[in-house]
């Protein structure tokens, strides 16, 4: 037997391990792991190149524990290794010293395993001891490696008669939580469900027909328990087959696996394959958004593999921003792991990736308007958000977007933005040359304005995602003689305003009494009276908000636009008061001044009620008030 001391420049090595990176110890499984199919893989790649001439057999990894005598167990039977290999990849660790590496890494545990090639020594992070029983392919006597988390080890014979490589952990007091099947099978599900070599944990029993042919009272074969290993991986992901071999119902079953607790089905995908400049592969999912009004609950989905060993499904900084609210898989090795999110965002391979994925995005989508127009529209209320996103942070996403983006009526037919501008032109252009396009969003509630902008003529759209002022704006600004407006911002005669002079009913001085009576029955600090010389068909009263106020609290509210400050501003309305009305005209001559009073007030808050802003002791108010004027 020989000792030794692991060849490290810092001597506290080992408790720098435990608490620097304590916060991520679950990683040491999938570092483990990932090492004994790495020497699984090597071992496939020698007898390939026939250096290894003898049959592979069995080539599965098994992870065992044993809770009474605390240890967990990795074993593979890949390429083993003599003693002085177990001397010269055990023994030295080498790196500048323990303050150095503490003060320029802090915070960046899970990626300075892998960096430093502590992933064996991560072991330590839950460990009092740990063994490795190894034998090389090369049929050298087997070894025995064993060290107590310090730097001192021993070495000696071991009886293993099989190639590969058995580490056994003994579980420090700190760590019993490893000790349980639930807690190994989440980090096993977690890091090594797509690694390329089959990994057992345990046992599970299936039912199988039985062998014998017995029937039972119905005539059919018995089913039976059958004892099989428990494989928890899948060594060969959908990503990894040609998009060719693959079906729909195949992309949908890889889907449910990637995420077994989501229940409907994806809009469609992308399958990712290249293989220079860069390697990528990976399969991308368009998901129905659950909730389109939290953005931030869709995103942490897509999840980071390099070479199938997972990393994170953190990936802002990888892919543009927008795509992070897609689903699914991207696997490459080419992604720098070690370095800071703004390092990422300069990686020349990253760029080249995000740009790739960004360009296969939109190509896919340009395809599918393109292939079968009714299906696109028919998935378009799942996609708009998804577009605006897109359209609002990548400007090479918008160049192509712009061009299938769709304009959803009120009626529920689509249009694109050039198609829907020819279509209004003649009608809803202003006197100042602009094509006004109209929207709602919330037909519903808004019905009332939208019946008089129809009534009219005209074609209202429907905008109604969180990102709606935000695209507004952004369309707005790039397309040409174009303004949006809102179906309540004003009324319909300004928001489509033409040359026509409008009729005056009623004098200077009764205008100025009209206007004092409705200022006394509503609440000044909210609503601005505005009297307009409307037609006598239109609404006698009716709140407006102005375009430009609330579509900067709208940006400000969802972020990345409006003004500073406006979020926390109160709503500010207008309420338009229609001089012509007959209702109006009833109000100005009512000598009553209670009446007076009665009848400007029920008309404000009828005005009020049209938009949802009358409410608790108001609506009430309101409700009493409607009896006695019947009465």
């Amino acid at each position: 037997m020989a000792t030794g001391k692991i060849n490290v420049q810092a001597d506290n090595i080992f408790p720098i391990i435990k608490k620097f990176l304590y916060s991520d110890h679950e990683i040491f499984l999938r570092e483990l792991v990932s090492n004994a199919v790495d020497a699984t893989q090597k071992l496939k790649t020698l007898q390939k190149i026939g250096e290894f001439k003898e049959e592979l057999g069995d080539t599965q990894i098994e992870v065992s524990f044993d809770e009474k005598a605390k240890t967990i167990t990795i074993e593979d039977k890949g390429l083993g290794m003599s003693e002085e290999e177990v001397k010269k990849y055990l023994n030295q660790v080498a790196f500048s010293g323990a303050e150095e590496f503490v003060k320029k890494y802090e915070g960046e545990a899970e990626q300075i395993i892998g960096h430093f090639g502590l992933g064996f020594y991560s072991a330590f992070m839950v460990s009092d001891k740990v063994t490795v029983e190894t034998k090389s392919f090369k049929n050298e006597p087997a070894v025995l490696w064993e060290c107590e988390g310090d730097p001192e080890f021993k070495i000696k014979k071991s009886k293993k008669e099989t190639r590969g490589t058995k580490i056994t952990l003994h579980i420090a007091e700190d760590s019993k939580e490893f000790l349980e099947e639930q807690r190994i099978t989440g980090i096993l599900d977690k890091y090594c469900k797509f690694l390329p070599v089959a990994i057992k944990f345990g046992t599970k029993t299936e039912k199988i027909d039985d062998p014998s042919g017995e029937k039972d009272e119905n005539d059919n074969v018995k089913q039976i328990d059958n004892i099989v290993d428990n494989v928890v991986n899948n060594p060969n992901p959908a990503w990894n087959k040609k998009p060719a071999d693959l079906k729909k119902d195949d992309y949908n079953s890889f889907y449910r696996e990637l995420y077994p607790m989501t229940f409907e089905e994806p809009l469609f995908n992308i399958h990712l394959n290249v293989d220079f400049p860069f390697n990528l592969t990976g399969i991308l999912y368009f998901p129905k958004l659950a909730n389109a009004n939290n953005l931030q609950l869709q995103k942490n989905k897509i999840q980071l593999y390099s070479n199938q060993v997972f990393i994170t499904d953190s990936v802002e900084g990888i892919v543009p921003e927008f795509l992070t609210l897609l689903h699914g898989v991207i696997d490459s090795p080419d992604i720098p792991l070690n370095v800071s999110r703004s390092y990422l965002q300069s990686d020349g391979n990253v760029k080249k990736i995000s740009g790739h994925i960004t360009k296969k995005v939109a190509d896919k989508l340009s395809s599918m308007f393109k292939k079968d127009r009714a299906d696109f529209e028919a998935k378009w209320d799942d996609v708009k958000v998804f577009m605006e996103y897109g359209m609002l942070t990548e400007e090479k996403f918008y160049e192509k977007a712009e061009k299938i983006f769709l304009l959803k009526n009120v009626d529920g037919s689509y249009k694109t933005i050039e198609e829907f501008k020819e279509e209004i032109k003649e009608n809803q252009t202003n006197k100042d040359g602009k094509i006004v396009i109209l929207y709602a969003s919330n037909k519903d509630e808004q019905h009332a304005y939208i019946d008089a902008a129809e009534n009219k003529g005209y074609k209202v759209i429907e905008m109604a995602s969180p990102l709606s002022a935000h695209i507004v704006q952004q369309l707005e600004t790039k397309l040409e003689n174009v303004t949006f407006a809102r179906v309540d911002s004003d009324t319909i005669d300004k928001l489509v305003a033409k040359d026509e002079v409008a009729k005056h009913n009623l004098t200077e001085d009764q205008e100025k009494e009209l206007k004092e009576t409705i200022e006394g029955v509503v609440d000044k600090g909210s609503y601005t009276v505005v009297l307009e010389n409307l037609s006598e068909d239109d609404s006698p009263m009716m709140i407006t908000q102005s375009e430009f106020m609330r579509r900067m609290k709208e940006q400000s509210a969802v972020g990345g636009g409006g003004m500073m400050g406006m979020g926390n501003m109160p709503d500010m309305y207008n309420l338009v008061v229609n001089a012509n009305h007959p209702l109006t005209s009833k109000i100005l001559v009512e000598q009553d001044a209670d009446k007076k009073s009665k009848l400007a007030k029920q008309a404000a808050d009828l005005a009020k009620l049209s938009q949802g802003l009358l409410t608790g002791k108001d609506l009430t108010s309101f409700v009493k008030r409607s009896v006695e004027l019947i009465d």
